[in-house]
């Protein structure tokens, strides 16, 4: 049993404390440069000056730079010369990166009270992960966040040039801030970023073996309930099964009537199937599918998921139906709306050193926006985890156990068919005493753990 110990339980923490069994000790060679960007030292809603050193900025990609890329920085708070360097991508797509500074694994959040139309006020997180690491926390693709086009056409983007503008935005980071070149590299995501993040590794790996420079001192990878591959769908119902949301009888007809087929885009050939898969339907009719035991509440609309929720492709009810009802006060649905209040407030933007004029309106997620200028062309990167195992890259993938989006059965499977040896079998991992979730060990330096009643974000 990997027994761990930390003050409070929280599945923050537990994603902090995962976070830890992946990094290794290295010896960081320092180096001294002034860094580019423009320094936050307070935040409107937070009370005095900022306990950690904030940096937002922009950095062009593109041919002509036409698509500017916002980023927020936040050093390590322990030793950032040389504790890791992180690239957090949200998923989405569209889907801002300030999500991962107050929902997430960043340093703070908001304070919950109900709203009454003044700013929302922002607290600090004891179990950031800029405690131990320093974090970019990027909004792509371009039109995410605060990131804008200068041209009507720079909008547009195809997802394979989507990593391409990550990789560039980071070679040109790290040229502008050198100090942080020798540190040991980590990219991080979760949900969609499951998809996209693994090819960006790829072209992070090959610039390395072509000697692009800045060289960048890539260590590994970690993803929480990704996004892998496009039969993700079918290991949905195993989830609901356990969950006690499908009952045994009707998860034996749907075995028997679909073949273990359920996607949105495989057509039934028999009327049973069909029949069982319009039930299934009405049962999740009021399921929030990111966590299966949280309210369904307002703007979790506003949440996009490239692979649909809705088994026979019905449009699954508007959440927006449920908005005001008192068992969303509280809920992460509740805090995602503190967001849209507080980043839309020019008090705030000026403070971020958002440009102005640029964002008509700050989104959380651009569900609407990105399906008009987001084309997906490829929707499988298990190919990439078997090229970056090769090369000797580490790898955490983790799963909150009560995410319907993305099972944690079909991350097992994935992994599964990847043919690795267990080097440490299936096992507890606790945190003061109490079971916070399971773990094994493979060999080519990848993990896989389970994060108890969790969802698809540390949050």
């Amino acid at each position: 049993m990997v027994k761990l110990r930390y003050s409070l339980i929280s599945s923050s923490m537990f994603l902090h404390l995962l976070f830890l069994v992946l990094l290794l000790v290295v010896q960081i060679r320092p180096l001294q440069a002034a860094a580019t960007g423009s320094i936050v030292e307070f935040l409107p809603g937070f009370e005095g000056p900022l306990p950690f050193h904030l940096q937002t900025g922009y950095v062009g990609v593109g041919k002509e730079e036409e698509k500017q890329l916002f980023y927020y920085f936040i050093k390590s708070e322990s030793e950032p010369e040389k504790d890791p360097l992180i690239l957090w991508l949200t998923g989405g797509p569209g889907c801002s990166s300030f999500n991962g500074v107050v929902y997430e694994i960043g340093p703070l959040y908001y304070k919950q009270k109900e709203y009454n139309g003044s700013l929302p006020t922002l607290g600090l997180t004891p179990n950031s992960w800029t405690k131990v690491a320093n974090i970019i926390f990027l909004e792509q693709p371009v039109n995410t966040g605060f990131s804008y086009a200068t041209t009507p056409e720079a909008i547009n983007v195809i997802d394979v040039d989507a990593c391409k503008h990550v990789y560039e935005f980071l070679l040109k980071w790290l040229v502008d801030h050198p100090e942080f070149s020798s540190n040991s590299f980590y990219l991080g995501g979760d949900s969609y970023s499951g998809i996209i993040l693994p090819r960006v590794v790829q072209l992070i790996s090959d610039g390395i073996e072509a000697g692009n420079k800045p060289l960048i001192n890539l260590k590994g990878y970690l993803l929480g309930n990704p996004l892998t591959f496009p039969e993700e769908k079918n290991f949905v119902m195993p989830f609901l099964l356990g969950m006690g949301i499908v009952p045994n009888d009707l998860y034996q007809s749907l075995v028997q009537n679909c073949k273990g087929e359920y996607r949105e885009d495989f057509a039934p050939t028999n009327a049973q199937c069909t029949q069982d898969l319009e039930i299934v339907d009405e049962l999740l009719w009021y399921i929030n599918d990111q966590h299966v035991l949280d309210p369904l509440c307002g703007s979790e609309t506003e949440s996009p998921r490239p692979f649909p929720s809705a088994f026979r492709g019905r449009k699954r009810r508007s959440l927006e139906e449920n908005s005001i009802s008192p068992n969303c006060y509280g809920s992460l649905v509740d805090r995602h709306e503190l967001s849209n209040k507080w980043a839309n407030d020019p008090r705030v933007q000026k403070a971020l050193h958002v440009r102005k004029g640029t964002v008509d309106h700050w989104a959380r997620c651009r569900q609407k926006g990105i399906k008009k200028t987001y084309t997906f062309t490829f929707m499988d990167s298990i190919s990439y985890h078997v090229n970056h195992s090769s090369k000797g890259y580490r790898s955490l993938i983790y799963s909150g156990d009560h995410d319907m989006g993305v099972p944690f059965q079909s991350t097992e499977a994935w992994i599964k068919s990847l043919n690795y040896s267990i080097v440490d079998n299936w096992r507890q991992w606790t945190v003061n005493g109490q079971v916070a979730g399971y773990t094994r060990s493979y060999s080519n330096k990848m993990t896989f753990a389970t994060v108890k009643g969790s969802r698809t974000r540390g949050s």
